[in-house]
């Protein structure tokens, strides 16, 4: 399924469910939620979309914690549970997709390759949940083309 079909399900299944969705984004820069709003009808389920490129923006726009990032870095599991929940805090939404990964050319290690991308989801009531992809040294384009479709996927896995 391309990403745009998987976005029109997803924004099908919020709106079965009477939900709000919310993004917060690092690696993709936004392609999470311009996927959903090229959708016409997206605004009766996309509340917005946070682009946290910057530590600082997952701190003051999401609550993200200065010692998780510490800790942990950005690219962490800790980092987008918080960012998940803080997308759900921040907004009218009742479910959250978050990302943040390395998409490379450069900027990798060997604990965090390029290709690494953590998501996170939040649902209303129920604990935040993350999930790690490694999606190789394949290309930006393509690691940040796979990370949208592996987070819309995530929704709609949450939404049955």
């Amino acid at each position: 399924m391309s990403n745009a079909e998987l976005a029109n399900s997803l924004l099908l299944a919020c709106q079965q469910r009477g939900i709000m969705l919310a993004t917060a984004e690092s690696c993709t820069g936004g392609l999470i939620i311009a996927a959903l709003t090229d959708i016409a009808g997206s605004s009766t389920v996309v509340d917005r979309g946070f682009i946290t490129y910057s530590n600082e923006a997952k701190m003051e726009m999401l609550g993200v914690s200065a010692e998780t990032l510490d800790a942990h870095g950005a690219v962490s599991r800790e980092t987008v549970l918080e960012m998940a929940a803080g997308a759900l805090a921040h907004s009218r939404a009742s479910l959250s997709l978050a990302v943040t990964g390395i998409a490379g050319p450069s900027g990798g290690s060997a604990d965090k390759p390029v290709g690494l991308v953590w998501f996170g989801l939040a649902l209303a009531g129920q604990p935040v949940v993350a999930e790690r992809q490694l999606f190789g040294h394949k290309g930006r384009e393509f690691i940040r083309h796979e990370t949208v479709g592996h987070a819309l996927q995530l929704g709609l896995r949450a939404l049955g």
